[in-house]
């Protein structure tokens, strides 16, 4: 069961990479290899964690996780 929304800003994205280092089992980097992608927007409890470094590390804010209500 998902408990929590990703967020995705990919224009602010600056593909960096810092979330796919945070959080390889979520994060990965677009093919053209400019801007990370989630590999999936709805999350569980366990997979939390990760994400939320993710969510720290992105140094422009594109990401934002939101408890699903």
């Amino acid at each position: 069961m998902a408990d929590y929304k990703i967020i995705f800003n990919r224009d602010d994205c600056i593909g960096c990479g810092a979330c796919v280092s945070a959080c390889p089992d979520n994060w990965e980097m677009e093919d053209a290899g400019d801007k990370a992608k989630p590999k999936k927007v709805e999350i569980s409890d366990k997979e939390y964690a990760c994400n939320k470094e993710a969510e720290d590390a992105c140094p422009v804010d594109a990401i934002i996780i939101e408890e699903k209500k």
